[in-house]
């Protein structure tokens, strides 16, 4: 990350070690995953160790260590998405982009994940892309949401 935006970062959340969640949801949002020069920095910058900054990194699954694409398409495979249709929307993603849940195109694109449960299940099969959700998902109105996506 560019220096300027981590002084920034490290600024907002005025250095204290006690926001270091927060100096991560950040460094994420600009990065779309947590670097590791950056976790770095952070832990030099903060007099924090480097191993209190990687237990947070790995116990929240919304973090990522692994570079993500520009676009994440989190499929829900709870109960309710699950016998709606959710794997088959998995496998149309899959084969539409050349990769499988949980990586990212090589050209940092796409990302797919699944997730267990999102908590709407009314809504069921759900696909969210982008953090907008996309409810009562088959594969005519999933291949429409991610048109944008193949187009760039």
């Amino acid at each position: 990350m560019e220096d300027a935006k981590f002084k920034a970062i490290l600024e907002r959340h005025g250095r204290d070690p006690a926001n270091l969640l927060a100096m991560l949801q950040d460094i994420q949002k600009e990065e779309n995953y947590l670097p590791r020069e950056d976790l770095v920095r952070l832990a030099k910058e903060l007099a924090v160790p480097i191993t209190r900054i990687y237990g947070l990194a790995t116990f929240f699954k919304a973090f990522s260590l692994k570079p993500r694409g520009k676009h994440i398409c989190t499929v829900c495979m709870g109960t309710a998405c699950h016998v709606r249709g959710a794997p088959r929307l998995v496998e149309q993603v899959e084969r539409e982009f050349s990769l499988k849940a949980g990586e990212t195109t090589p050209d940092r694109k796409l990302t797919l994940e699944t997730v267990n449960c999102v908590g709407a299940c009314a809504l069921g099969p759900l696909v969210i892309l982008d953090g907008e959700y996309h409810g009562n998902m088959n594969a005519a109105k999933l291949d429409k949401v991610i048109t944008e996506v193949k187009k760039g």
